[in-house]
């Protein structure tokens, strides 16, 4: 079973996320920020990590830089309700950017993907 990280600040997304990642058969580990997101990372050794932006403290973007810098392989999928962040170049070190949405088909998908692609 594939483990996912989901890193986001807002406790519904986190919740919504988990319910409907593990009804596709997914292990899921939340974090509520950064900091708790780096502590997990090397807790619970995620095959995939999905990752909002904005974020209090610890953005998304600095978590990024620093799980590219323990672990360049792990996919990173950036996960936020900003579009516009798709053409900042920091954002290119992700393997995938999806706009949050309430349909969650999108972000399934490219975690089914890179799921595939590991095993």
């Amino acid at each position: 079973m594939k483990k996912i990280l989901v890193v986001d600040d807002e406790e519904g997304i986190r919740l919504l996320y988990k319910e409907e990642l593990e009804e596709e058969g997914y292990e899921v580990e939340l974090a509520r920020g950064g900091e708790e997101a780096l502590t997990k990372l090397s807790e619970s050794k995620p095959d995939i990590v999905v990752l909002d932006l904005k974020m209090p403290g610890m953005g998304g973007m600095e978590v990024l830089e620093r799980v590219r810098k323990q672990d360049k392989d792990l996919p990173v999928v950036i996960c936020t309700a900003y579009g516009d962040y798709k053409r900042d170049l920091a954002t290119w070190a992700s393997d995938a950017y999806v706009v949050k949405s309430s349909d969650l088909s999108e972000l399934k998908g490219v975690i089914k993907g890179f799921s595939e692609k590991k095993e």
